[in-house]
């Protein structure tokens, strides 16, 4: 065979490709676990700074970190049947894939969506933080359009699932030095000991057209505005009207108060 042979070319061509797909696999399987455990650590961020469980200074290690977020009572819920369990593995199951999955999520009906999701995931994955055998917080997450974006953030509840135990709004592109002061822990503060429903459970929570007077009537449901940033705060509103309505959790926060689950036990200990 003559070296200028075009089948020796060709033969070169299919073993280089074959050798470097070799080592492109390779490296996928290798980096998976690192990639994995990166994701949890943002995400474990996140999560637990709503949970009451960090030190006051915040310093933690990464490792402890992990163990803490693993520790969390983590359930992948059926939003549709207010169910608190699924088939899925809640450190793996994602959220935003499934929502384009005809399989795994439900086209909101126009009338519906004041958060213009579009399409909605059956499941989403939420933590629940126990304390003396009762749930004593639960970190749901929320997702809904911006001005700019789509704004993806948590939303964590005392034990009563009504009153605000804290906001983590984590990832948008709203307009900046107006709209993103949504992920500013300075505004986020505000929501805190803010409620969502009345008595009678019907959700009053919004993002207020200016300052909220601590004395006003519904002060309780209000947020202070966002200034320069109506569209964003209404946005927020629309977001929360959603999720916490009727076709988001709203049944099965119901559900939780009426039916309190039982602390499994791999959730004792958490806080330790």
């Amino acid at each position: 065979m003559r070296k200028e042979s075009p089948l020796r070319a060709l033969l070169t061509v299919l073993v280089t490709a074959v050798v470097c797909s070799f080592f492109v696999s390779a490296s996928v399987v290798l980096l998976r676990p690192i990639q994995l455990n990166n994701k949890l650590l943002e995400r474990s961020v996140d999560v637990l700074s709503l949970t009451g469980l960090l030190p006051a200074d915040g310093e933690i290690e990464q490792e402890r970190l992990l163990d803490l977020f693993k520790g969390l009572d983590a359930r992948v819920v059926n939003i549709d049947e207010a169910s608190l369990d699924s088939e899925f593995d809640p450190y793996t199951f994602d959220g935003r894939k499934a929502a384009a999955d005809p399989e795994l999520s439900v086209a909101v009906p126009p009338d519906e969506d004041t958060a213009s999701l579009g399409r909605r995931s059956q499941y989403k994955t939420i933590y629940l933080v126990w304390k003396d055998g009762k749930v004593d917080r639960v970190v749901l997450p929320v997702r809904g359009a911006g001005m700019w974006s789509m704004i993806y953030g948590y939303i964590a509840l005392e034990a009563d699932f009504s009153t605000i135990a804290g906001v983590k709004f984590y990832e948008q592109n709203e307009t900046p030095g107006l709209g993103d002061q949504i992920a500013t822990p300075h505004w986020q503060s505000k929501w805190i000991g803010k409620h969502l429903y009345n008595e009678q459970g019907d959700m009053l929570f919004r993002i207020s057209e200016g300052p909220v007077k601590e004395d006003a009537s519904g002060a309780e449901y209000q947020v202070d505005a966002l200034t320069g940033a109506t569209i964003t705060a209404n946005a927020v509103t629309y977001l929360m009207r959603y999720w916490f309505g009727p076709n988001g959790y709203g049944p099965l926060l119901k559900r939780l108060g009426e039916q309190p689950p039982q602390e499994p036990a791999a959730a004792t200990g958490q806080e330790g």
